[in-house]
């Protein structure tokens, strides 16, 4: 693909973003004059004061929430593909999305001094205890990454770290009462909602550093393109490349889990969009472009949740949207030798 095309398609991904992120603005259950929410935009007031709380407090941030969750999410999916070299692999792979769940399934159902103290901070208190749940598992993984020499080996065990706090997280709402069970299965659906200023700033400041982190690491990840050992004769230290990737995708998607819950699917799909997009595998201008890619569809999905009848969970959309490119992934002949160049 030329210069040109590229500059075509980051162009055209951008402006789609653009758009989309209006649409998340404009369309809710609320119905809300165009003018108005221009009115509200530009700071002016609108002829219905109840407007503004609808933009300012609940509309922007829920854009805004879907934005850097779309983008942190194809971008760690990107990484881990790359990393493992397997087109399947996601930001959740390593059990970090497991290990927040088991955090707030603990403070949810738990009885403890410590859970009942983050059960009643709310919403923070959820936010904090998927934190600690990830940020534990995530310790772990970048322990055990200083050791295992191969990334597949590294990827069994998160994929059993995770397995193991899924079940761990199964048995505690055997032993809760219904209610409680709710609130948790509420969470785990995913949502681009709830979240205030002060979320986003802690959000957006965790995802912007995770982001930076990734495309510092543009070169490595090309160079682990052809396999380690290749990586290594051009000079590159692997293993120190592994656990800076590990830990920009493990940030992102803790983050996003953190602030959103376990969204499923961009992680997997939005790269695999953005390589068919460019046609290239060199991280230099797929990273950007999987970013706004990601972000683009996190927008899109956040729009389309908004039905005449309610708010659809978000998992439900992305699940939807997200399995068509899965399969179309493990259809294709070459699918499952890795990630192509």
């Amino acid at each position: 693909m030329t210069t040109a095309r590229r500059v075509v398609v980051l162009g055209a991904l951008t402006i789609g973003t653009a758009v989309a992120l209006a649409m998340a603005i404009t369309v809710g259950s609320v119905s809300v004059p165009l003018s108005d929410t221009v009115r509200v935009l530009l700071g002016m007031d609108p002829r219905d004061p109840r407007w503004t709380v609808v933009i300012e407090t609940v509309r922007l941030p829920r854009a805004a929430t879907a934005a850097l969750a779309g983008a942190a999410l194809g971008v760690a999916g990107l990484q881990m593909q790359t990393l493992f070299r397997n087109p399947l692999a996601d930001p959740f792979s390593l059990g970090v999305s497991s290990g927040a769940s088991l955090g707030v399934s603990l403070t949810m159902v738990g009885t403890g001094g410590f859970a009942a103290g983050l059960a009643a901070g709310g919403r923070l208190g959820v936010v904090a205890a998927a934190a600690v749940g990830a940020a534990v598992v995530l310790t772990g993984i970048l322990m055990l990454a200083r050791v295992v020499r191969t990334p597949v080996t590294l990827l069994v065990i998160g994929v059993m770290v995770g397995a193991a706090a899924t079940a761990l997280v199964s048995l505690l709402l055997t032993w809760t009462d219904p209610q409680r069970a709710q609130q948790f299965i509420s969470w785990g659906l995913g949502s681009f909602s709830g979240t205030t200023t002060a979320d986003l700033t802690v959000f957006g400041a965790v995802t912007a550093a995770g982001l930076l982190v990734a495309a510092l690491s543009a070169k490595p990840l090309n160079a682990l393109l052809l396999g380690e050992n290749y990586a290594r004769t051009m000079g590159l230290n692997v293993r120190r490349a592994r656990i800076i990737t590990l830990l920009s995708a493990s940030l992102l998607a803790g983050a996003v889990t953190a602030f959103c819950g376990p969204i499923g699917f961009l992680g997997i799909a939005v790269p695999h969009v953005a390589r068919r997009l460019l046609g290239t595998s060199d991280h230099r201008v797929l990273l950007p472009a999987t970013l706004l890619a990601g972000a683009l569809t996190a927008l899109l999905c956040a729009v389309a949740s908004q039905t005449p009848g309610g708010v659809l969970p978000i998992n439900v959309i992305t699940s939807l949207a997200g399995a068509p490119v899965v399969i179309v992934i493990l259809l294709r002949a070459r699918s499952l030798q890795g990630v192509t160049t």
